[in-house]
């Protein structure tokens, strides 16, 4: 919910509020995201909309529009703990391509972090990792800080 909110919002909403708010998406019948599954039991997740689902992205002068093509964004993730460093991201990148594709979209986005030196602490991570978004085929288009590189991925037609 952090990305779909005004921060003032998202504070005042912390913890269970934000909870029902995603779930009200969910049954609106809207997909807010993806899950992967390990023999049968969730072990990860990845925001994935529209770009315009996403409104804080407009008002991050890092992340603002590249361009005028409509996009869809990958803007976070989640992976257990016993699940992380085994390609969960990798593959929930794939997916979120496939989804995406699927509901018509022909350019796929991502924000990760790239490391300055050694690894990311990984409650920083939630963006994703840049070398991830690279195994998943997105090429970086604009870096505007340091850190933060604007990553796609195109569609063929």
């Amino acid at each position: 919910m952090w990305w779909r909110l005004k921060h003032s919002q998202f504070e005042r909403q912390k913890g269970e509020e934000n909870k029902r708010g995603l779930k009200r998406i969910v049954d609106s019948g809207q997909i807010p995201g993806l899950l992967a599954y390990a023999d049968g039991e969730p072990v990860g997740w990845c925001s994935v909309a529209p770009r315009e689902a996403y409104p804080r992205l407009g008002r991050s002068r890092i992340l603002k529009r590249v361009d005028n093509q409509p996009v869809w964004s990958v803007v976070c993730f989640f992976v257990d703990k016993r699940f992380r460093r085994r390609g969960v991201t990798v593959k929930l990148l794939g997916a979120a391509v496939e989804h995406a594709e699927k509901h018509g979209a022909k350019i796929i986005e991502g924000y990760p972090v790239e490391p300055r030196k050694g690894s990311t602490p990984d409650p920083f991570a939630f963006t994703g990792l840049a070398s991830a978004f690279r195994k998943a085929g997105f090429v970086e288009v604009l870096r505007r800080s340091d850190t933060r590189p604007i990553m796609r991925c195109h569609i063929a037609e």
